[in-house]
């Protein structure tokens, strides 16, 4: 099965009981194929509400989560030049999550296709 990073947006969606999103992410954690990137964790946490912090914690303890490597940074900023001379401006942590799903070959769950200009790494869910 095809590994899957899972975005925040998408993260959140599932947190917030969104039942589209739950149907394809419950295979995802039974194969052991949902990822999240280290700095899905930072974005989570640091907007979680107390009254969510324990599925937030839940949610995270159930995907593995990768980490940000040199491997990582050094592509984050190669592309992260190469966008912007193409008049195309990132994020430091959307390059840094779009690097982790091409260096450890994962597919990117996101709703936020604008964040990633290489449409080749974002996943389709079967609907």
């Amino acid at each position: 099965m095809q590994t899957v990073l899972i975005d925040t947006d998408v993260a959140i969606d599932f947190l917030r009981g969104n039942e589209s999103t739950k149907s394809w992410i419950a295979p995802l954690w039974q194969q052991s194929a949902a990822f999240i990137s280290i700095l899905t964790v930072y974005e989570l946490l640091s907007g979680v509400k107390p009254k969510e912090q324990k599925a937030t914690e839940h949610f995270i303890s159930a995907c593995r989560v990768e980490p940000v490597t040199v491997a990582v940074a050094t592509l984050a900023a190669s592309e992260y030049q190469q966008y912007r001379q193409e008049g195309i401006t990132l994020t430091s942590i959307d390059c840094l999550i779009a690097a982790t799903a091409k260096i450890n070959k994962h597919q990117l769950a996101t709703r936020n296709i604008k964040h990633y200009p290489d449409k080749k790494i974002l996943y389709k869910p079967a609907t």
